[in-house]
């Protein structure tokens, strides 16, 4: 495919960008997902294309530079401790390879390190993080932006999977 001019490149990335927070919005704010999640997936696959032939065009708030979602009304925001990002999809071979280079060079190992993954497939629906202090839940929080989610302890709380308590002699401290 022909690389398009920048002035067409800025043009298509201003109109993905657009339609990427639209539905970013309908989904995590009106919880009224109006696309599929693949057509989402293209969207955004086609901007950070756009962006990585153009890097200039970049911008803080592109949606290719955070975690999408809102603190929804009704609940309270809670900062992570650590970021909480979100993961990329991975469709081909060759994106496969791509990861596995981008873990290398992360752990600092070459191709003669032997390297094992699992793969399952994607299945939306809400990520926590889970905070225990001295073994104790003590808060839950969705993913949000990343970096503040929402309050969600009281919900979680009510799924019997979910320790309330860790088990052990020496639950990490927080």
């Amino acid at each position: 495919m022909k690389k398009p001019t920048v002035k067409k490149a800025e043009k298509k990335i201003k109109e993905l960008r657009n339609e990427i927070e639209l539905n970013d919005y309908l989904y995590y704010v009106e919880n009224n997902p109006q696309i599929s999640d693949s057509e989402y997936d293209s969207l955004m696959k086609e901007l950070v294309s756009l962006e990585n032939q153009y890097p200039e065009l970049i911008t803080p708030d592109s949606p290719t530079q955070r975690v999408s979602g809102h603190v929804a009304e009704g609940f309270e925001p809670l900062d992570h401790i650590f970021p909480m990002m979100s993961i990329d999809n991975v469709l081909t071979e060759s994106e496969a390879k791509d990861f596995d280079k981008r873990v290398r060079r992360l752990l600092e190992l070459d191709e003669s390190n032997d390297m094992e993954y699992v793969c399952e497939p994607k299945f939306d629906g809400v990520s926590a993080s889970l905070t225990y202090n001295e073994g104790l839940l003590i808060s839950g929080a969705t993913r949000g932006n990343g970096k503040t989610g929402e309050n969600i302890t009281q919900n979680l709380k009510t799924i019997k999977t979910i320790p309330l308590r860790l088990s052990g002699n020496n639950p990490a401290p927080r």
